[in-house]
């Protein structure tokens, strides 16, 4: 797979618009690919799931009160990502943090709320997800996170940030009902679901966009049932170590790496590799 060589966020920092007065800059608003974002995806996925339950249940603010509270905070947090002019690891990881809690509400409050069954709910975000895709690429020609460098590819890319956790939420909810495997079990298929998806592309040749997003919707469930696994009682299949204690643990860990990442820039796109790799 080709990559557009893109301005460093260094160069980005100090550089004018081309144009005067123009909206956007042109250069990569998410972190490069690498074992960090996978980690901190997948803690996110499970702070979500956690997070999400935390809230409702202990807080007493209800599915409704916290699906206002969370969307709010999560629409002030993108303003400021959209307004920063480079990738910028805190800003970019609260707002997949945010967004993750957002898109497990959508689908719990269909479910819980509306009564929206889960193979309609799973149906209706699949078929979201597919036409964020169809949009996006017939308008930018490209699916590639690795180009994330104007207004419209970072809306298409948060849109479709979002319907993945939802979508991952409503089919690990379908799967983990339907196939009754319990959280461990459920977890351990979900990251054999990822590890198929790895072999696919690196042995088959699969495209590494379609890679990419396959891989990032199953994190979803995968983390949900880890969050699961450790947050609920043991009666009931889990560790019992509750929602609390696995929120706090995971934002710790996500925090630890967010200002490790931030300090040493290990997931800044190198501009040179993606030029050596379009030459």
């Amino acid at each position: 797979m080709t990559y557009e060589p893109l301005e460093s966020a260094e160069t980005a920092e100090t550089a004018e618009p081309a144009v005067p007065g123009a909206a956007r800059p042109r250069w990569n608003k998410v972190p490069e690919v690498t074992a960090y974002f996978w980690i901190i995806k997948v803690l996110c996925t499970t702070v979500g799931e956690t997070a999400a339950d935390l809230l409702n249940e202990k807080a007493g603010l209800g599915l409704t009160g916290v699906s206002v509270l969370m969307s709010g905070l999560l629409a002030v947090v993108l303003v400021v990502q959209f307004r920063t002019r480079a990738y910028r690891a805190g800003v970019y990881w609260l707002a997949v943090a945010l967004i993750s809690v957002v898109g497990t509400l959508i689908s719990d409050n269909l479910t819980d709320n509306l009564g929206v069954p889960l193979e309609t709910s799973t149906a209706v975000f699949a078929v979201a997800l597919v036409v964020v895709f169809v949009v996006w690429h017939r308008r930018e020609g490209t699916l590639s996170i690795h180009s994330i460098d104007t207004t419209g590819r970072e809306a298409f890319y948060w849109l479709a940030v979002l319907f993945t956790f939802a979508l991952g939420t409503a089919a690990g909810d379908l799967v983990s009902e339907r196939m009754n495997l319990g959280y461990w079990l459920s977890a351990v298929l979900f990251a054999l679901a990822i590890g198929a998806v790895a072999v696919a592309h690196f042995a088959l040749d699969l495209d590494a966009v379609r890679g990419f997003w396959i891989a990032y919707v199953l994190t979803r469930p995968l983390g949900a049932s880890i969050g699961d696994y450790l947050s609920q009682p043991t009666g009931d299949g889990g560790l019992g170590f509750g929602t609390v204690v696995t929120s706090v643990l995971f934002l710790a860990v996500i925090l630890g790496l967010v200002v490790y990442l931030g300090v040493t820039r290990r997931d800044v796109v190198d501009r040179g590799r993606l030029a050596r790799q379009t030459a």
